[in-house]
């Protein structure tokens, strides 16, 4: 799972104008002294099933609605995501991309060649880093023997996949369409096929108790993962549970759950690099690093979301959300719904909602490079997150404390615009 923090949806009506790159190029409040490391987002929007907790853009996929496998418009959603591209490619003209991730959705509801399609047109397209990180989320639900060593051989260096839990009743209770025998088959087959993967495990689930949880971590250790990402379930609006949510474990109990977690990942050899995060050296996700280190990505795909730096702005796109629209508009050269500069006065708030979930902080050069602001507009919420104990730094760094993990939210506040 991937989770960049992005601005309230577009609506699906009209394209956001279309705009030649001298648009962007033109005079602003900002000056960025280089540009940030780039990452591409690609979203396959479509689910078996909609999980009851998922807030993302994602569609249950209805058998007959295409030609592609299950009834997923493979190949013309493909052709999609390249015209996407391809009126993007002036706003990153002759940046090199450095990492690739592919969500959804359910990304391995595509067929592998589907993906090794979609990957050699990007390859045709983009000038990619020689040891680019390539990412793809996949489901046990979808999962078949040897299905992952074909994305392997397709050009997917890292697999992420979606257990949440190996407990059927609590994945029953989260409406996941796998049970606990196919997570296992699926999390063996990721272990054999790929070097470096992830795990998505969710914990404070309905009915779950401490045993239970560190059952379901002890399950997901045995594997040896490179990676580990580990979510309190959370309430979503707009979501079924938000219409008829279940019973939780007490706020104390989901905080037990979180310090066995740490715990037991610490004892693996796991560093909790990042707020829900953990990896062995040398397996952190290179992706979502970029993310929260506030780099650029470009997002393709229905409901994708952009960051784009240029010399003198930051700009965010969403593009359209429904995956129909999406691609007659990205056929048509107008995917992009909505399009605007970040305000000045909101790129604090942004680099810290970001920056402040990383173990280690970030550097103060870091925050001058990708937003273009001095320090002092960030002084005063520092000596507030300090005096509060929620932060330590010194001439360069600045990283939040062990309470500032955990008050995060009160942390990022400070940072908001008045």
């Amino acid at each position: 799972m991937t989770i960049p923090i992005h601005p309230a949806p577009a609506p699906d009506d009209a394209p956001a104008p279309v705009r030649d790159v001298q648009h962007y190029m033109r005079p602003g409040t900002l000056q960025l002294s280089a540009l940030p490391p780039l990452s591409l987002y690609v979203h396959l929007p479509w689910c078996l099933k909609k999980c009851p907790y998922c807030d993302f853009n994602s569609h249950e996929n209805r058998p007959g609605a295409g030609a592609g496998e299950g009834g997923v418009p493979e190949q013309r959603y493909l052709d999609a995501l390249v015209a996407d591209l391809e009126a993007a490619l002036p706003l990153i003209w002759g940046r090199t991309v450095h990492s690739i991730f592919i969500g959804g959705g359910t990304p391995s509801l595509f067929s592998p060649a589907a993906i090794d399609r979609l990957l050699g047109d990007l390859r045709a397209r983009l000038r990619l880093e020689a040891d680019c990180e390539i990412t793809l989320e996949a489901n046990p639900g979808t999962f078949e023997k040897d299905r992952f060593r074909a994305y392997r051989a397709a050009g997917v260096t890292r697999l992420s996949v979606g257990v949440q839990s190996f407990n059927d009743a609590h994945l029953k209770a989260l409406g996941r369409v796998h049970d606990r025998a196919q997570a296992l088959a699926a999390v063996q087959e990721a272990a054999q096929a790929f070097d470096t993967f992830n795990l998505d495990i969710m914990y404070a689930l309905p009915g779950q108790n401490l045993a239970q949880l560190e059952q379901d971590l002890q399950t997901a250790l045995a594997f040896a993962p490179p990676h580990i990402s580990i979510y309190h379930l959370t309430i979503e609006p707009n979501t079924y549970f938000a219409k008829f949510p279940p019973a939780l474990p007490e706020e104390d109990q989901a905080w037990a759950m979180l310090d066995r977690i740490t715990e037991l990942t610490g004892q693996a050899g796991m560093q909790r690099y990042e707020i829900s995060a953990y990896a062995r050296p040398g397996h952190a996700c290179v992706h979502n690093t970029n993310y929260w280190q506030f780099g650029d990505y470009l997002g393709i795909g229905a409901g994708a979301h952009s960051k784009i730096s240029f010399a003198h702005r930051v700009v965010r796109q969403v593009r359209f959300r429904e995956p129909g629209r999406y691609m007659d508009q990205a056929l048509a050269g107008r995917a992009v719904a909505q399009d605007a500069d970040v305000r000045r006065a909101d790129l604090p708030f942004e680099f810290m909602l970001n920056a402040l979930r990383l173990r280690e902080g970030f550097a103060l050069q870091d925050f001058l490079a990708r937003t273009g602001l001095p320090l002092t507009t960030i002084e005063p919420g520092l000596q507030e997150a300090e005096r509060k104990g929620l932060i330590e730094r010194d001439l360069g760094r600045v990283r939040p404390t062990e309470r500032g993990f955990d008050f995060l939210s009160d942390l990022q506040e400070l940072f908001l615009a008045d």
